[in-house]
């Protein structure tokens, strides 16, 4: 195990700077570049940019070197310094900028992880165990409905429900007073009094999906012959479900490891901006759209990583959970 842990770290290296160069290429694709963007903006609200003027912003901003360069220094600057560069767009450091979204972008995604695992495990176990009857029925026709229902159109609904009903201010994680103020005792109750509707909203497919995993998962596990004769030696119903087939059904919970950390940058933009939530997933799409490469590269490299990470975590945790999964 050990040996494959290295293995997995050391291979970890050239994947994030083949990727980070696949990424860095991707970005500057499209025609035209942060430059072209920025004028264009301007175009809108009839202001001029004289070709002078576009030159001197593309020799500022370094988007007159050939890109290999561009890549180079960039790479360099991030092995050497941990610089991630400027953000052409936000004219701020790309590190400060990512990790002052990840805190709550790391709160929304660990708070909706546990309202999933909450509910799916013992939703999932309960429709296994007592299957085909009127619960199992009703269980499956909620889980379908809740793959079925585009999580824009629920947020939309929920946003209505909180505003008209219960008088709430949707959109953000905070209220006006509190957007602007140090971390405080009051602020953490004013994020939780706004942060049930994006948990929702984010956990209503993923619960939905995994109860249908773990239903099946339960099936296959109880028609096997150790659990026919762990009854037949006496051993409680509720003991045998949690010792046995539950503890080889949660192959599917821990693998969604692997992509929940990337989740954590890339995971529900739409439902981010129709929410107003100030996470990452906005950010990683305005710099995408405006051509800020530095910002969007930086932003490719982390999901890669987490990736990774989250792959290589997620193996280990099977390992040690399903003995069937062993390393020769």
């Amino acid at each position: 195990m050990l040996r494959f842990i290295l293995s997995r770290l050391v291979w970890m290296v050239p994947s994030l700077v083949v990727v980070s160069f696949l990424s860095f290429v991707l970005i500057q694709l499209p025609p035209g570049d942060y430059v072209t963007t920025y004028i264009a903006t301007l175009a809108a609200s009839n202001e001029v940019v004289d070709q002078n003027t576009a030159a001197e912003l593309r020799s500022r901003f370094g988007l007159d070197q050939p890109m290999i360069v561009q890549y180079a220094k960039w790479l360099g600057n991030i092995v050497t310094r941990g610089d991630f560069g400027l953000s052409f767009e936000w004219q701020q450091p790309v590190s400060d900028l990512i990790w002052e979204r990840m805190a709550l972008t790391l709160v929304l995604t660990f708070s909706t992880l546990l309202a999933t695992w909450g509910i799916a495990l013992p939703i999932g176990v309960f429709s296994a165990v007592k299957k085909y009857s009127i619960g199992d029925y009703l269980v499956t026709f909620l889980s379908f409905l809740g793959l079925a229902i585009p999580s824009f159109l629920l947020a939309l609904v929920l946003m209505y429900i909180a505003a008209v009903e219960f008088g709430q201010e949707v959109g953000g994680l905070f209220s006006e007073a509190y957007v602007q103020a140090p971390w405080s005792f009051y602020k953490v109750l004013d994020l939780l009094h706004h942060l049930w509707i994006p948990v929702i909203i984010l956990a209503v497919s993923g619960t939905a999906s995994l109860i249908r995993v773990m239903r099946a998962n339960m099936l296959d596990e109880l028609s096997k012959p150790y659990v026919t004769t762990a009854r037949a030696k006496g051993l409680s119903e509720f003991r045998l479900l949690v010792k046995y087939p539950m503890r080889l059904a949660l192959n599917p919970f821990i693998s969604t490891i692997a992509w929940l950390l990337p989740n954590l940058v890339s995971g529900s933009i739409i439902v981010a901006i129709v929410l107003s939530l100030p996470t990452a997933g906005p950010l990683l799409l305005q710099s995408l759209m405006s051509q800020d490469m530095y910002l969007a590269g930086a932003f490719v490299l982390l999901i890669c990583t987490l990736t990774l990470i989250g792959s290589l975590i997620s193996d280990i945790l099977l390992a040690l959970v399903d003995p069937r999964i062993r390393l020769e």
